[in-house]
């Protein structure tokens, strides 16, 4: 009896750990998602450079890195934004 008391009690562990672990590596940190997007127009002065949104965050969008050390979000879709981009290299990976 004992004995199957302690299999079942490693059996319960080693799931919790698994989803544990698997919960981890599904993490999305939120410096790589938006969930505000500015509208107005930024010049392409001020923007030091970009990178998109992680693929699993809730809302796709650009990441712009500004000078000065500040990061916005912007639709990608917005009709100032490409033209804005152009000058404009992606970031480079941190």
């Amino acid at each position: 009896m004992k004995l199957v008391t302690v299999a079942l009690v490693c059996l319960l562990l080693a799931g919790m750990w698994m989803h544990e672990a698997d919960s981890r590596s599904m993490h999305v940190s939120s410096s790589n998602c938006c969930f505000r997007f500015v509208k107005r127009k930024i010049s392409s002065q001020k923007i030091q450079c970009y990178k998109y949104t992680s693929s699993t965050c809730s809302h796709s969008g650009l990441i712009l890195k500004l000078k000065g050390g500040r990061e916005t979000c912007v639709l990608s879709q917005e009709s100032w934004v490409k033209q804005s981009l152009k000058p404009v290299k992606m970031c480079l990976l941190q």
